[in-house]
Order: C-alpha cells, then sequence, then structure tokens
C-alpha cells in the first residue's frame, strides 16, 4: 500500500466533531471581527477627539508637517543607520558578557566566591546606575583619562556604555534560565562521564538559551529605544539629527518622525517575542 493510499484512507471526522470544529471556526471569526470592529471604533473615536480640539491645527502645523517631515526624512534616516549599526554590535556584546556574568554567578563551591561576589557587584552597579548617568559618566570620563588606546569616538563609547549597562539585565536572564534547569540533568551528564564544562555547555545552556528567550527578546525591544540615548554625547544619530533640523525649521516634525521609524524597528522584534512566547506557552501546556 502507498503513502498515497494511506493518507486516502485516514479516517474521517464524525458529525460530532465536524459541527464542533465549525462551531470553533465560526467563534474565532466572530472574535477577530468584534475585535476589530472594536479597534476601528476606538482609533475613531480617539481621532475624532483629538482633531476636534481647539488647539489641533496648531499641533498639526507644529508637529505633523508633511513637507517638513519629507524634507527632514533623509537626515532622520541617515541618523538611523548609526543607530542600527550600534544596536546590532551591542547586541552582540551584551549575549556574550551577560552570558560569562550568568556563568560565573552559578558557580559553585567556595573557592569561586571571589568571582561570584565581583560579577554580583557588577550586576548590583551596573542595574543601579540609571543608563543616562552611565552615558555622562563612560562618554565623558574616560576619554578625560588620556589613557592610550581609549577610544574617543562617541558613537563607540555609547556602544560600550549600552553593553555595560544591559549586560547586567540580561546577565540575570541567563542566570534565571541556568538555574531553572533541574539539578537531574547536570547530574545525568555528570553520570555519563561530562565534564562540568561540558554539562554546561552540552546540556544545560541549551535548554536554559531557549527557556529565556521570550523576555531576552523583550529586553532587546527595550534596546532598541535606549540606542537613541548615544545622542547625549554628540553622536550624529536619528535624535540628535531630528534635533537639528527641528532648530533649523522651528518644529517638531523630525522628532515625530524619528519616534515613528524607531517604533517601525521595535514592531517585528515585539511579534517575534509574542510568538516565541505563546510558542512556549503552547509546550509547556498553558495555552
Amino acid at each position: 500500500m502507498t503513502a498515497g493510499t494511506t493518507s486516502a484512507a485516514a479516517p474521517e471526522l464524525s458529525p460530532l466533531a465536524q459541527e464542533r470544529l465549525r462551531y470553533r471556526r465560526s467563534r474565532a471569526r466572530r472574535s477577530t471581527l468584534v475585535a476589530l470592529a472594536s479597534t476601528v471604533l476606538f482609533a475613531g473615536a480617539v481621532a475624532v477627539g483629538i482633531t476636534s480640539s481647539p488647539g489641533w491645527p496648531r499641533v498639526q502645523d507644529t508637529f505633523l508637517d508633511p513637507a517638513i517631515a519629507w524634507s527632514s526624512l533623509p537626515a532622520v534616516l541617515e541618523g538611523l543607520w548609526l543607530n542600527v549599526r550600534v544596536l546590532v554590535v551591542a547586541e552582540a556584546g551584551i549575549l556574550v558578557l551577560g552570558l560569562a556574568i550568568a556563568v560565573l554567578r552559578t558557580l559553585r563551591g567556595p573557592v569561586f566566591f571571589p568571582v561570584r561576589a565581583l560579577a554580583t557587584g557588577y550586576v548590583d552597579l551596573f542595574r543601579g546606575v540609571p543608563l543616562l548617568i552611565a552615558l555622562y559618566l563612560i562618554g565623558f570620563g574616560l576619554p578625560a583619562l588620556r589613557l592610550p588606546g581609549v577610544p574617543t569616538d562617541t558613537a563607540v563609547l555609547g556602544t560600550i556604555t549600552l553593553i555595560l549597562v544591559y549586560s547586567a539585565y540580561v546577565a540575570e536572564v541567563f542566570r534565571a534560565g541556568i538555574e531553572s534547569v533541574h539539578p537531574s540533568q547536570r547530574a545525568a551528564a555528570r553520570s555519563l562521564g561530562l565534564t562540568h564544562r561540558q554539562s554546561m555547555r552540552l546540556v544545560v545552556l541549551p535548554q536554559a538559551v531557549r527557556r529565556v528567550l521570550p523576555p531576552l527578546l523583550n529586553d532587546f525591544v527595550a534596546l532598541q529605544k535606549d540606542v537613541g540615548l548615544i545622542s547625549v554625547l554628540g553622536a550624529v544619530d536619528a535624535i540628535r539629527a531630528a534635533q537639528i533640523e527641528s532648530a533649523r525649521t522651528f518644529n517638531f516634525t523630525p522628532y515625530v518622525l524619528a519616534a515613528v521609524l524607531f517604533v517601525l524597528l521595535a514592531i517585528p522584534t515585539g511579534r517575534v517575542a509574542d510568538a516565541l512566547a505563546a510558542r512556549s506557552a503552547r509546550r509547556q501546556g498553558w495555552a
């Protein structure tokens, strides 16, 4: 019997099962239509409320001027390209440094206490310092030391600061994933003759990374916004380009344009994070 014949001979659903399937599909269509209608009504009510306000014409001229947005688009896009490059480099550095700190914090034994204490102090320090203050301290304080080999480029200094600060948050995410792996997994790996390093690399870390992907992506969504803060150091990114264009035109439309571009940059990552979270919930039987 061929595969085609086997698939063709698959049993059909019973009338009761077919009726349930039709009911679920009708409920799904109805829910979709209700959600769409309520969204349209809410958006329409908000739009009418805003556009009918007394100050709307002035707000429209000041924040939503199409001609100024179009003329500012090339400069803001060029600045956004710098933000994207900083984002890619920072994400790679954060993943490496955050994972290293998380592994150091999970080392067992009294001999590793100084290492654990150093890693814990790092996390406490950079989670406690506001990012804006860290940018000022590193971006302006590090070049002031005049040490040989210390970078002076504002984009590089901003990237270093983002890596240092966000690695503290990501390290805690990785540590939670590592500690969520049941100790029996480590014991089974050691019983097979694997060393501690091999057990961590081949057994523990793959499971931990898979479990923390949704919160990890959420941290990177926040990072996509915070890369704009490197403008305080003088880097001509999207925000600084919008500031220059706003000062030139005496209009705030370039800021709105930069905000829209950052939102468009963050939406794909946000949807990926939602999809991974939903898949993780389905695997664990929560949804």
